[in-house]
C-alpha cells in the first residue's frame, strides 16, 4: 500500500516545480491541503499506449508448445 503525502498549498507553491520532479520520478502522487482540507491530488501522468496492438510486447512469455493437444480430458466434452 501506497501511503500519500500530504503538504500544505503554501508549501507546494514554494516548492511547485521540485515536487511535479518528484511525482514524475517516484510515480506517488501528493496531496496539496488549504488549511489542513484536501483540496486537490498531484498524480503522476500514465501514458496510454498508442496502439493497443503489440502494447504488450516483451511483458509475456510462451514456454513450450501452445498448438500441440494436451492428453488431458475436459469435462466439457464430456456429457
Amino acid at each position: 500500500m501506497v501511503v500519500t503525502k500530504a503538504i500544505s498549498a503554501a508549501e507546494f507553491k514554494a516548492t511547485c516545480l521540485e515536487v511535479l520532479d518528484t511525482v514524475s520520478r517516484t510515480g506517488h502522487g501528493i496531496i496539496v491541503t488549504k488549511r489542513g482540507k484536501p483540496v486537490v491530488r498531484v498524480a503522476p501522468l500514465v501514458e496510454k499506449p498508442k496502439n493497443i496492438v503489440g502494447a504488450l510486447r516483451g511483458l509475456v512469455t510462451i514456454s513450450g508448445d501452445l498448438m500441440s493437444p494436451i492428453d488431458a480430458d475436459w469435462d466439457a466434452l464430456k456429457r
